[in-house]
């Protein structure tokens, strides 16, 4: 009997992203440093309806202020952890040395599976016989995990063959590490190192944002610095850099399980003369515009249209991409700072926010 052919499933409608995720275009953000200097608009894909106009909010701001937010790419490498046993520690020591007195083959080794990744640096621990390595790649214009491990897979079996008194103990460590909160990630970085700052004239502030720098600055150091200290948090001071996030990663076909290291960022605010210095550091942005999810008709418009599908040297297209979710983090973040002055504030714009956009769905 023949099977019936199944009728081609639709496309996903104007406005949503693939899975119909509601997406909206805020902004233009104002953007400037070591990257790029522009005026764009941003998608954001999101269930929670206030984020549009929030970011929003941080966008205009940035128009009045002639650099706008200034952000710095610190540093990029995307990593990947590998476990070897060994039967004692000062075994596991002997195979970390040879380890590092082999880094010129292993780069070589590290090219011959990709064209576009470099080892950077290995970094190793022993924990009785185990050894961790983390290695460290640069992986153009992609985000780098399968590149990453591809290539940790080739060093791995050669450092088997080549580096005696050690056996194969997994080919992921945790050591990376991938898609969890831990401190190392936060130290040494995994993705995107990001800083976006921005000085808002107090005017502004007060026009705009309905508050003072000194409120917003004891505001960030009661609720981001101590509220987190107290709760136990890794390397990790912010508002709600997972809302920006999510909602970026969603609209530009990145990997959403990247928030939960990418959320983890420190906000500094500072009452400057009355005007406002305010910045969020990312230094595990996970980003890249080529590679999973980047082929679907949606992503591919939102990437030509935030001008990261260029013509430009390698991994410049993902560095501007990277640089546009700091800038995206920084405005949410600081209009929800901003509204958490006020007593009311919050819940009375989600309350009329909310509604508004439930009665226009029904309709």
């Amino acid at each position: 009997m023949t099977r019936p052919t199944p009728a081609p499933k639709p496309s996903a409608p104007t406005g949503t992203s693939a899975a119909h995720v509601p997406l909206r275009w805020v902004g233009p953000l104002r953007i400037s440093g070591n990257v790029a200097v522009t005026e764009t608009e941003v998608p954001l894909a999101t269930y929670e309806s206030p984020l549009w106009p929030s970011v929003n909010r941080g966008a205009q701001i940035s128009r009045t202020v002639d650099a706008g937010i200034r952000t710095t790419l610190v540093d990029e490498r995307m990593t990947r952890s590998v476990l070897v046993e060994a039967d004692t520690a000062e075994t596991a020591y002997a195979a970390a040395r040879a380890v590092h007195d082999r880094l010129d083959e292993l780069r070589a080794i590290t090219r011959a599976t990709s064209r576009f990744a470099e080892l950077l640096a290995v970094r190793h621990e022993i924990t009785g016989p185990l050894l961790f390595l983390r290695f460290e790649f640069s992986t153009g214009d992609a985000s780098g995990h399968n590149m990453a491990t591809l290539a940790a897979d080739a060093l791995l079996g050669h450092l088997l063959a080549q580096v005696p008194g050690i056996r194969y103990g997994s080919i992921s460590a945790n050591y990376c590490t991938d898609k969890k909160a831990t401190a190392i990630n936060g130290i040494l970085g995994r993705g995107k190192n990001v800083t976006a700052e921005i000085l808002i004239p107090e005017a502004v502030v007060a026009a705009r944002l309905h508050t003072t720098a000194a409120r917003i600055a004891r505001l960030n150091v009661h609720k981001n610095l101590v509220g987190t200290l107290l709760a136990g948090g890794i390397r990790s001071a912010n508002a709600h850099y997972a809302n920006m996030l999510l909602a970026f990663y969603l609209a530009t076909g990145q990997d959403a399980a990247n928030i939960v290291e990418g959320s983890q960022g420190i906000t500094l605010a500072e009452d400057r003369d009355g005007d406002l210095y305010f910045s969020c550091t990312l230094p595990n942005l996970i980003v890249g515009t080529v590679g999973n999810g980047k082929g679907l008709d949606f992503v591919q418009e939102n990437l030509t249209a935030l001008g990261c599908r260029e013509d430009r040297p390698v991994g410049d297209n993902a560095r501007r991409l990277a640089v546009l979710a700091a800038a995206t983090v920084l405005c949410g973040e600081l209009s929800l700072l901003a509204a958490q002055t006020n007593p009311g504030e919050l819940m009375k714009a989600h309350t009329r926010l909310e509604r508004l956009t439930g009665a226009r769905d029904a309709r």
